[in-house]
């Protein structure tokens, strides 16, 4: 396969011209009615981007996947679009596509196939079969005729890919064969239509058992499965394996976010969370000692110096981290079984005798949670629906546990509660930080470039706060009120970003480079595709595109 790559390198220009001959519509007229007029697309061998150049003009937004670096460059200098996002990326592994943590209304390997060893067929259709969403489309054109030079090219069977479908629970559809467009004599082409009917996972029936059938003594499994979601929808660099099955994520990063969600229910509204009032996270040697701080105080990258605060953080995340292995992860099981869902792995590690910084190091070193690679994507993927059957369960659960003093509460301050952090505080330190910077050389608008005046101005979160709750520092960004106020909750287009690409940069650079440590920890956990390490503010700023599309998707949010 290496060779093959090197190949396309070496003759990048020759082929990029030749497959720029042929018009996309025509090579792929056979299945182009089942192409929709919007959503995600992953072009697999991209090529020279005439495939993916062709989606992107029909609405879509692409994802063009391209190992040999010389043809790669080459489309990337051919009429660059801002809704194809070229990667370097190979079958099987995919793994920058994995880490996009998103799905696709459309695969598409054009000519591809055939490079794919027979050996690792299997894995590579699993692979790509578990990139589509629901009644997603995987279009597979297959090459039939001999090499005509060094390049390797396998032999394909329409049969194969039949069995391999069947496997995966995939319909299969076997288009009419063609010729071929460049007039080979020796080369005719198949294309076999691919579609996925349902997630065919069963997460969905499970989760639905987990929120609304199962017995519960306390809000725990709520709770676990709302810091899950939390973590799936806001942090999709967090992950530390991903497997077929499962995917692992860091035990203390599952702890802060337990934190940050019975915080305000413990200690600022006192509202009980079981049928007992004991509750096993909650000891005078760790939480306790934390009660005169609240959620917001709690955030990934904080650096904590105070030996004593560190002691105090660590033995509640300790204590949390027991809790969760001994209550709702043993007791969430499959319906009608004793196996359980989740499982976890404590970690053996030692009080900081002085401070510690809340990042990837630290969290990981408490353990592994291990979830269910369906129940990920299902969280991941359809957030929308299940926070909101979380929070209706977690209120019936506190009315319930509350009903000794049924006229102390209503139900919206049972909602109140359950809100996630308040934006308003989170902002107050950017707000300091642009005053601190318009003293020294001012402040440009990140939206318009104008520069921005003191007092006149608003802090604006690049995702909107209202549909994708997120204070890091990389999502906040000075604004004009006048720009704030146009753009409210709407969710800026892939082209408003790279348009204001430069601004953005500078902001962060000037803005936060004092305190890199804390703004890369943010962004690596909460972006896709960034290295725990990553300390590139270009590699941040690429990762925010991926995942605006990846909110697009979700959210469907009205663009800016």
């Amino acid at each position: 396969m290496d060779d093959t790559i090197h190949f396309y390198t070496r003759h990048a220009e020759a082929l990029a011209a030749q497959y720029d001959s042929l018009d996309a519509e025509q090579v792929h007229r056979d299945w182009i009615d089942a192409l929709p007029n919007e959503g995600l697309a992953l072009d697999v061998g991209a090529g020279s981007g005439r495939d993916a150049r062709f989606m992107a003009s029909k609405g879509l937004t692409v994802y063009a996947v391209e190992p040999a670096d010389g043809i790669r460059e080459q489309a990337q200098r051919y009429h660059a679009s801002p809704n194809v996002h070229w990667l370097n990326d190979s079958l099987p592994e995919l793994r920058h596509v994995q880490g996009l943590n998103t799905k696709f209304d459309v695969i598409l390997l054009s000519a591809v196939w055939m490079h794919i060893a027979p050996s690792a067929r299997q894995r590579s259709f699993r692979k790509l079969s578990s990139l589509l969403k629901p009644n997603g489309k995987m279009v597979v054109s297959l090459r039939h005729g001999e090499s005509p030079d060094e390049r390797t090219m396998h032999p394909v069977s329409a049969d194969e890919l039949a069995q391999l479908a069947q496997q995966q629970g995939l319909s299969y559809k076997l288009l009419e064969p063609r010729n071929d467009e460049l007039q080979r004599q020796d080369v005719q082409w198949q294309t076999v239509l691919l579609t996925l009917p349902d997630d065919g996972t069963g997460a969905f029936p499970l989760l639905r058992n987990i929120v609304i059938n199962d017995n519960k003594s306390s809000t725990y499994k709520v709770a676990l499965l709302r810091t899950l979601l939390r973590i799936a929808e806001g942090h999709p660099g967090a992950v530390l394996t991903r497997t077929q099955n499962h995917v692992t994520l860091p035990m203390g990063l599952v702890a802060l976010y337990w934190l940050k969600l019975y915080k305000p229910l413990l200690d600022t509204y006192n509202l009980q969370q079981a049928n007992s009032r004991g509750l096993g996270f909650v000891k005078a040697s760790g939480w306790q000692t934390l009660q005169q701080f609240s959620a917001n105080d709690f955030y990934i990258g904080r650096l904590i110096t105070d030996a004593d605060e560190a002691r105090s953080v660590y033995r509640t995340l300790k204590d949390i981290a027991s809790t969760i292995r001994n209550m709702p992860v043993k007791y969430i099981t499959l319906p009608g079984s004793e196996q359980g869902v989740f499982d976890v792995e404590l970690g053996r590690t030692q009080a900081p005798k002085n401070g510690l910084v809340l990042d990837h190091d630290f969290l990981a070193s408490l353990g592994n949670f291990h979830v269910p690679r369906a129940i990920w994507d299902a969280l991941t993927h359809f957030s929308v629906w299940i926070e909101p059957a979380l929070i209706n369960e977690w209120v019936t659960l506190m009315e319930g546990y509350n009903r000794e003093h049924p006229q102390a509460y209503t139900t919206l301050d049972y909602r109140n509660a359950l809100n996630w952090e308040n934006p308003e505080r989170s902002t107050q330190r950017v707000r300091n930080r642009v005053q601190e910077l318009m003293k020294e050389v001012g402040v440009d608008c990140c939206w318009s470039g104008a520069s921005i005046r003191s007092q006149a101005y608003a802090i604006d979160h690049a995702f909107p706060f209202a549909r994708w709750p997120n204070n890091d520092l990389w999502n906040l960004l000075p604004t004009k009120t006048s720009v704030n106020a146009a753009k409210s909750d709407k969710l800026p287009t892939r082209h408003r970003l790279l348009e204001s690409r430069e601004l953005i940069l500078d902001w962060w650079q000037r803005g936060w480079s004092h305190n890199a440590r804390e703004f890369f920890t943010q962004a690596n956990f909460a972006l896709p595709n960034l290295a725990p390490d990553n300390q590139s503010f270009d590699d941040v700023f690429e990762a925010l595109t991926c995942q605006r599309d990846r909110i697009k998707q979700v959210q469907q949010l009205r663009d800016w």
